[in-house]
């Protein structure tokens, strides 16, 4: 285990509008305030979207099974803003439903707002965190340094 002690920095409140890509929007307000290490949540509908639900199978590195849907769904997300490459990547779990149809996973791609989206987003001051990709495991995991 890794971890490292920071504080609660700046607190935003966003609001996204219908049409709206959430991944790019929270990409796009991380550079714009310079955001790099957050974690927030989410709650609102999404038109159209695309989950990662789980591998294929249990190995490492994993070969992503996909759940996709076009039509709108509520949804809840919790998420962090961490640096890789330099470029704020947005790394958000949701759990979208309509009706008796349930789905849960990693959003990735493009995904369209329904409606509204509000995410509220509280910064992590004090710490030095960035993604490094590991080819091992198939993804870039959070890595803490010394830096502040």
């Amino acid at each position: 285990m890794e971890y490292s002690k920071g504080t609660i920095g700046r607190v935003f409140t966003v609001r996204l509008d219908q049409g709206d890509d959430i991944l790019s929007e929270l990409e796009g307000l991380a550079v714009a305030e310079d955001i790099r290490s957050a974690m927030f949540m989410m709650l609102g509908a999404v038109r159209e979207a695309s989950l990662v639900v789980g591998p294929k199978t249990n190995d490492v590195p994993p070969d992503p099974q996909w759940a996709k849907f076009n039509d709108a769904h509520e949804v809840l997300g919790i998420g962090n803003i961490f640096r890789e490459e330099g470029k704020p990547k947005i790394h958000l779990h949701s759990a979208a439903g309509r009706g008796k149809s349930i789905k849960v996973g990693c959003l990735r791609g493009e995904s369209e707002v329904f409606m509204v989206i509000e995410i509220f987003i509280m910064e992590i001051s004090g710490i030095s965190a960035n993604r490094i990709f590991d080819p091992k495991r198939g993804f870039a995991p959070v890595t803490f340094s010394d830096d502040n």
